[in-house]
C-alpha cells in the first residue's frame, strides 16, 4: 500500500509541482510505520525546497519551510531544526508603483516580500546600501544635529524609497 501512495505522489508531482503536494508527500514520508521515515521525508522537502526556489515561488516557499520547521519539531533534533531555521526568509517592506490600465501612474504602493538568506548574494548590494546609508544618517544626525538641514529632504527620500525597500524585522 505504501508503494502505490508514493507512486500516486510521484505522478501527481509530475502533472503539478504544487507546494500542498509537496508537504503532503513529505508528511506521509514522515509517518511511522507507513513512510520510509524522517530522512526520506527530509530529501523530499529539500527537493521541493530546490525546485520552488528555481522557480521563484517565495509565498510557496514560505509554506513548505513552516511545514518542515513542524515535521522538525515533532521527529527532528536540535541540529535538523536548526537547519531550517537558518533557511527561514526576512520579511521586507518593499514599495512599488502602481499603473493603471492606461500606463499612468496611480502612487506607491506597499508590499512584504521575503528575503532568504540562501537568495541574499543577489540582493546584498542594494540592503548594503540601504544599511549603510541608514548608518551614515544616524552618524550624521549626531553630529551636527543644530546644522542647517536643508538636504534632510533628500536623504529622507533616499531612505524612504528611493531603493523601494525598506526592512521590517519580525
Amino acid at each position: 500500500e505504501s508503494a502505490k501512495v508514493r507512486d500516486l505522489y510521484k505522478r501527481l508531482l509530475e502533472r503539478t509541482s504544487h507546494v500542498k503536494v509537496w508537504i503532503s508527500f513529505a508528511q506521509f514520508e514522515g509517518t511511522s510505520g507507513i513512510g520510509d521515515g524522517v530522512e526520506s521525508s527530509r530529501d523530499i522537502f529539500e527537493k521541493a525546497y530546490g525546485q520552488l526556489k528555481e522557480q521563484k515561488l517565495n509565498e510557496e516557499r514560505v509554506l513548505l519551510l513552516d511545514a518542515w520547521r513542524g515535521v522538525e519539531k515533532e521527529k527532528g533534533d536540535a541540529a535538523s531544526l536548526s537547519k531550517v531555521d537558518k533557511r527561514m526568509p526576512r520579511r521586507v517592506k518593499r514599495k512599488r508603483m502602481r499603473k493603471d490600465a492606461a500606463g499612468n501612474d496611480l502612487g506607491w504602493e506597499e508590499y512584504f516580500d521575503y528575503q532568504f538568506p540562501d537568495d541574499e548574494d543577489k540582493s546584498a548590494g542594494a540592503l548594503k546600501i540601504l544599511e549603510m546609508a541608514a548608518k551614515w544618517k544616524k552618524n550624521d544626525s549626531d553630529d551636527s544635529s543644530s546644522d542647517d538641514d536643508s538636504d534632510d529632504d533628500d536623504d529622507t527620500m533616499l531612505l524612504r524609497g528611493g531603493l523601494g525597500m525598506t526592512l521590517v524585522d519580525e
